[in-house]
């Protein structure tokens, strides 16, 4: 049996260790988050989501008091990272940026998880998705593009960031609506399939703008249509909508912070205060209209509606055009 310093009753003892368990919860929260958070990123290291982790990791910093440290997790369109999140101890220690890809790869099959297996924090941004191709293409609008894919059904190459991703699904929509055939490519991510059209390795890719801004910029890619309402800003004001060219096509994505099921409440509370505090610094503000990314910040309740909106548009759109994985 342990022992017991002299002058120190069992009772004494007994009684300082039920002061301390009744101590600890509310020392633990006051503390939270007392080391580094890793931030998951389920994507490959340099593309849009990417950008956005990194600028966001670097802005939380003086709110959250701790560093928030990135770690690339891609595969599976996601699904290697949120799986990854889903089976972390829920201890606010290990989040996630999450994607609207995981309102459509599960009806897919590509996953056995769902939307509803991750806590929502924040949205972070939305964007809508673009068709691209090398400046140095034949195509030099949507409609040229889509007039050489009904010529030669099957032929076009479209790069997206994998099976069940927001590229596979706007390309597999504009297909449905225009009525043409295109050959869905997948990679490990938007920026592989980027770099492999700026090495003519494929015809075009699907993804947001962000992911394509600095090579816009550069004269080496040409954006050719977004699926959007409306045209948006940051340079790309000359670039049409689909509407406009007579597809009326809305398709966009969102990225958010998640955290596992069953993450404290008030670790929870301080990552939601963080976010809105961090999505107002000037220099997130900066990056992310340096790369095109769109704003859309949504607190816990209005994200979980959108997600909510997705899952069900997503399921629809899957399960009606048939779309597997590759």
């Amino acid at each position: 049996m342990p022992s017991i310093r002299p002058g120190v009753t069992r009772r004494s003892v007994l009684l300082a260790g039920a002061s301390a368990a009744v101590a600890a919860p509310a020392f633990a929260q006051a503390a939270y988050p007392n080391k580094p958070i890793e931030l998951i990123v389920p994507f490959a290291a340099g593309g849009g989501t990417d950008v956005l982790a990194r600028a966001l990791a670097e802005s939380a910093r003086p709110h959250l008091g701790q560093s928030l440290i990135v770690v690339n997790r891609a595969g599976a369109s996601g699904g290697v990272g949120w799986a990854e999140l889903i089976n972390a101890r829920p201890d606010g220690y290990k989040l996630a940026i999450i994607t609207v890809e995981i309102t459509m790869i599960p009806h897919m099959g590509v996953v056995k998880f769902s939307a509803d297996d991750v806590l929502p924090i924040a949205r972070l941004n939305a964007d809508p998705a673009t068709i691209a191709v090398r400046t140095e293409a034949p195509y030099k609008t949507a409609e040229e593009f889509l007039a050489a894919a009904r010529k030669a059904p099957g032929d076009l190459r479209v790069g997206n960031a994998g099976p069940g991703s927001l590229g596979h699904l706007a390309a597999a929509a504009l297909e449905d609506k225009a009525g043409v055939q295109l050959n869905h490519v997948p990679f490990r991510g938007a920026n592989p399939a980027v770099l492999d059209l700026l090495g003519g390795h494929i015809d075009a890719v699907a993804v947001t703008p962000v992911e394509v801004a600095t090579y816009v910029q550069a004269g080496k890619i040409r954006p050719l249509a977004v699926m959007a309402d409306k045209r948006i800003a940051a340079g790309w004001e000359q670039v049409p909508t689909l509407k406009e060219r007579g597809i009326d096509l809305l398709v966009g994505g969102w990225r958010g912070l998640a955290a596992p099921k069953g993450t404290p409440p008030e670790a929870l509370a301080v990552l939601r205060e963080a976010m809105a505090k961090t999505l107002r610094e000037p220099a997130l503000r900066e990056t992310m209209t340096k790369q095109n990314m769109g704003e859309g910040y949504l607190d816990e309740a209005g994200f979980r509606s959108v997600i909510a909106r997705d899952n069900a548009t997503f399921r629809e759109l899957i399960q009606r055009l048939g779309i597997k994985p590759a």
